[in-house]
C-alpha cells in the first residue's frame, strides 16, 4: 500500500504550471513524477479557481492564505531592497558625470 505523500505549494504550482505551458497530459505528467492523476486533477482544480479569484472573475474571492501573504510580503521587501540600491547607484553614477 502507498503511503500518503504530502507537497509543498510552491511543487504543486511548478507542476500544474508545468502540464499548462507543456501542453502535456495530465496523465502523461503523473506517469513522469509518480504522481496519481486523480492528485494532479485536483490540484489544477485548485490553481484554475485561485488564478480566476485573483483575476477577479470569480464568484465568490476567498482570501489568500498566510503562505501566499508571507511570499507577497517577501517579495515586496525584496523589490524595496532592489529599489534602494538602484536610488544608491544612480546617485553615485550622477555624481560622477558632474
Amino acid at each position: 500500500m502507498r503511503t500518503q505523500r504530502h507537497y509543498d505549494l510552491e511543487y504543486k504550482r511548478q507542476t500544474v504550471e508545468y502540464i499548462l505551458e507543456e501542453r502535456k497530459s495530465v496523465a502523461q505528467v503523473a506517469r513522469e513524477l509518480d504522481i496519481s492523476p486523480n492528485t494532479l486533477y485536483g490540484w489544477l482544480k485548485q490553481y484554475k479557481r485561485k488564478s480566476k479569484q485573483i483575476d477577479g472573475q470569480g464568484g465568490e474571492s476567498q482570501p489568500f492564505d498566510e503562505q501566499d501573504i508571507r511570499q507577497l510580503q517577501k517579495q515586496i521587501r525584496d523589490l524595496q531592497e532592489e529599489k534602494a540600491i538602484l536610488k544608491k547607484a544612480m546617485h553615485i553614477f550622477a555624481k560622477d558625470r558632474k
